[in-house]
C-alpha cells in the first residue's frame, strides 16, 4: 500500500481526483525516495479501472493522513491545564476625599492604624447609619492607601473570597477573590458587615493571622505583601442580636474574633459634629437652613436618649438625617421630608417620631397637603401632573 505522504501529495497535485496513471503515482513516489518497483507493487493492491490506471479512492477517506502528519497536535491535558490561570481585575484602588465627610470619633486612630502599615486586624462594631463603612473608606483616602471592600451577606463563601472558576471568553481560569487581591497588592481590605456571614468565611481564619494563604484549587500560595490589613465593621460585636434589631446577625466563632486584634466601638457623633455633617449634606444639596440642621440633630438626640433610655426601639441615625436633607432638597417642604423619611418605622413609632418634631418646629402649621377627590384624576393628555 502506497504511505499517507504519497496520499497527501497526489491529492495537492492532483485536487478532486481519486484515479491516477502509474506515471502519475511514480512521479510523486520519487520525490519520497520510493523506487518505481515498490510503486509498482504497492499499486497492484488497488484496483484497476484502466490500462495503467489506478483507482485509490479508498484511501482519500482515511484520516490516518491527517494523524501521521508532521504537524502533532498538542496534547489535550495540556490545553486544559494552560486555561487554569489566575487572574484578577481592576478592584483595587485609592478612594477619593469626599468633601462632606467630617472626621470625628475614632478616625484619627483609623487613619494611625493604616498609615502604620502594620498588619493590625481592627474590628468597627456600632448601630447601622452612624458612619463606620465611610469612617475607613475615608480614612484610607486620607492616607493614600489602596483600598478594596468585600461585602458579607449569608450567601458568601471562600469562592466569592479567595477565588473561584470562572468561564472567560470560552477558557475555565481561576479569578482571585477580593481577599487575594488585597493581599498581593499591600492593600487595605474592609470586610464590611462580617456579622452577616456564617460559617463559610471561615477560610479568611488564617488571613486574619497575616500569613501566607494557599489557594486549594490552584495549588499558589499568596503571600501578603507589605501593608496588607483587614478591618471588619459590624452592628454587633459577634455575639448576634438579642433584641431583634439586627435579625440577620449571627454569632461568629469566638476564635475568629479572637483574632482581631483591637474591637473599636463606633457611637453617634456629638450634636455639633452632626450638625457640620448636616450642614455639609446641604451643601452638597444646596438647601442650606441652619435653622433645620439645629432642630433636625436636637430632635435626633432626644430620639437616641429615649432610645438608650429603652423607652422607644427605634433611632434616627446620621445617615437618615442625611437622607432628610436629600429629601427636603426635592420637595423644600420641613415635615414633608421629615414623613418620608420616618415611613420606613411602624406606624406608632412613626407618628411618635412626626409628633416630636412638629413640637420643636414653629413653622409646621400642620395642614394636611391637598387631596384629589376621588374620581377626579386628571387623564393621561392633561397637564395637571406636569404643573409647576
Amino acid at each position: 500500500m502506497l504511505n499517507n505522504e504519497i496520499i497527501e501529495k497526489l491529492s495537492e497535485n492532483f485536487a478532486g481526483r481519486t484515479e491516477f496513471t502509474n506515471k502519475e503515482v511514480f512521479s510523486v513516489a520519487e520525490e519520497f525516495g520510493m523506487t518505481d518497483k515498490k510503486v509498482f507493487h504497492a499499486l497492484a493492491k488497488y484496483p484497476k479501472v484502466a490500462r495503467g490506471v489506478y483507482d485509490l479512492s479508498e484511501e482519500f477517506g482515511k484520516p490516518s493522513a491527517v494523524v501521521e502528519s508532521k504537524v502533532k497536535p498538542k496534547p489535550v491535558m495540556k490545553q486544559a491545564l494552560k486555561g487554569v490561570v489566575s487572574v484578577s481585575n481592576d478592584e483595587v484602588f485609592i478612594p477619593r476625599a469626599m468633601p462632606e465627610f467630617v472626621p470625628w470619633g475614632h478616625f484619627a486612630d483609623i487613619v494611625k492604624i493604616i498609615k502604620s502599615r502594620m498588619f493590625y486586624p481592627t474590628y468597627i462594631s456600632g448601630l447601622s447609619g452612624n458612619g463606620k463603612t465611610f469612617m475607613v473608606e475615608q480614612a484610607a483616602a486620607k492616607a493614600r492607601r489602596e483600598f478594596v471592600r468585600v461585602q458579607i451577606s449569608p450567601e458568601t463563601d471562600e469562592d466569592d473570597l479567595i477565588g473561584g472558576f470562572r468561564l472567560i471568553n470560552g477558557e475555565t481560569v481561576f479569578q482571585k477573590g477580593a481577599v487575594i487581591k488585597a493581599m498581593e497588592a499591600g492593600a487595605l481590605l474592609l470586610i464590611d458587615e462580617i456579622d452577616r456571614g456564617t460559617n463559610k468565611i471561615m477560610c479568611l481564619q488564617g488571613v486574619l493571622e497575616g500569613k501566607p494563604v494557599l489557594i486549594k484549587k490552584t495549588g499558589e500560595v499568596v503571600e501578603p505583601a507589605p501593608g496588607f490589613n483587614v478591618i471588619a465593621t459590624a452592628n454587633t460585636k459577634g455575639k448576634g442580636s438579642e433584641d431583634g434589631r439586627f435579625s440577620a446577625a449571627t454569632v461568629i466563632d469566638e476564635a475568629f474574633l479572637e483574632r482581631f486584634t483591637i474591637n473599636v466601638e463606633q457611637t453617634f457623633p456629638q450634636i455639633a459634629t452632626e450638625k457640620k455633617i448636616v450642614m455639609k449634606h446641604m451643601k452638597k444639596f444646596e438647601v442650606i437652613d441652619e435653622e433645620f440642621a439645629d432642630l433636625l440633630v436636637g430632635w435626633a438626640d432626644a430620639i437616641r436618649k429615649t432610645f438608650y433610655d429603652e423607652g422607644i426601639d427605634e433611632v434616627i441615625s446620621t445617615r437618615r438625617l442625611c437622607h432628610i436633607v436629600q429629601t427636603f432638597s426635592i420637595f423644600n417642604k420641613r415635615d414633608k421630608a421629615v414623613s418620608l423619611c420616618v415611613n420606613r418605622f411602624d406606624d406608632d413609632t412613626k407618628e411618635a417620631f412626626k409628633d416630636l418634631y412638629e413640637k420643636v418646629d414653629a413653622t409646621i402649621n400642620g395642614e394636611e397637603p391637598e387631596e384629589v377627590p376621588t374620581g377626579s384624576y386628571p387623564s393621561d393628555d392633561d397637564d395637571t401632573w406636569n404643573a409647576e
